[in-house]
């Protein structure tokens, strides 16, 4: 079963989906996203590093996200991703991503034709970016709407996704019960 976990900032969404991973029953691999970049950060994952139970892999994967899954994943394992939107904003990111071994569209469709394939209990998190203002910038447009494509792309390949708000999750999908 493979599923998407939505929100925003503080929403709860990562809790949410490690619980998921730990209600799973499977091991888990942790696949990290993120790359530290100031001393606040390093402490934001801290916190979820801490959060984490000490029995769970931990894979550090900014780019390749798609390799990484199709290496890892198997029917008896649970992946939880967290989350698309670092491995986004690093590969849109003029400093951040990685020489020209490949491009944004090529991982981003690379993970999208390899996620309906995958074995196991794979877990998706990531930011809902649209709910607010069209951001000045264009760089910080182009980070908006390729979040939004990258969720809805996402969102058609998975089985199960959810919304979170205060802590609170919020069914999507399925989604469409007869009236």
């Amino acid at each position: 079963m493979k599923s998407l976990i939505l929100g925003g900032a503080r929403s709860g969404k990562s809790a949410y989906a490690e619980q998921l991973a730990a209600e799973s029953g499977l091991p888990v691999t942790y696949i990290a996203t993120a790359q530290v970049y100031d001393a606040e950060f390093s402490r934001r994952i801290q916190h979820h590093q801490q959060r984490r139970p000490a029995d769970w892999q931990l894979v550090e994967e900014p780019f390749f996200l798609a390799d990484t899954l199709q290496r890892l994943a198997s029917a008896n394992r649970c992946l939880l991703v967290d989350c698309l939107t670092l491995w986004l904003a690093q590969w849109i990111c003029d400093d951040c991503r990685p020489p020209a071994e490949s491009t944004w569209e090529q991982e981003r469709q690379a993970l999208l034709e390899l996620l309906p394939e995958l074995p196991g209990r794979i877990i998706l998190v990531s930011n809902e970016v649209g709910m607010g203002i069209v951001p000045l910038g264009e760089i910080n447009r182009r980070f908006q709407d390729e979040q939004g494509r990258l969720n809805q792309a996402v969102a058609t390949r998975v089985e199960d996704a959810t919304f979170m708000a205060a802590g609170l999750p919020l069914s999507l999908k399925p989604a469409r019960r007869p009236v």
